[in-house]
């Protein structure tokens, strides 16, 4: 299936996409306490730091995902999200290496992530591990939370 998704980099105009975002910002709550959320809602997800990307099955959003630069040098993913009819079907691994491919592209020496540290985010964390991340402490802004867990990938 992933072999024949389509990406492009999104508005957020669609609101196809809006119910994914907002999916995902849902899920972010129901398993963390409000403070421990730093997910971008839709004013972060179109802000001048952030490229944002649906992934799509024909006319069904399979995935979403972003890239915030943090720096010259580095970078976040933020908001993946596979759309619940999409979980294991490869959605989720294409979406994460076409932001690793962007963030190489455009220079950047590593590559970061933020996500839960809860027992239902074992899937991403399973994902991040194939890919090349491992668990460091927080970077940026972050703190040290039992809700969260700090991955990096360095880029070549």
């Amino acid at each position: 299936m992933a072999a024949a998704l389509s990406f492009r980099i999104d508005d957020l105009t669609d609101e196809r996409v809006r119910a994914l975002v907002r999916r995902h910002l849902e899920g972010m709550f129901e398993t963390s306490p409000p403070e421990n959320v730093f997910a971008l809602d839709m004013d972060g997800l179109t802000g001048p730091d952030v490229t944002f990307w649906s992934g799509w099955d024909g006319d069904e959003v399979a995935v979403i995902g972003a890239l915030k630069t943090l720096d010259p040098a580095n970078g976040e993913i933020k908001s993946m999200r596979v759309a619940d009819e999409h979980l294991g079907k490869g959605a989720g691994r294409a979406m994460l290496r076409l932001i690793i491919d962007e963030a190489e592209a455009r220079g950047m020496s590593t590559l970061w992530l933020e996500t839960g540290g809860v027992e239902s985010f074992g899937p991403a964390l399973g994902l991040y591990e194939s890919e090349g991340f491992t668990v460091t402490g927080p970077f940026a802004d972050y703190k040290e939370s039992e809700f969260s867990v700090f991955m990096a990938r360095a880029l070549v």
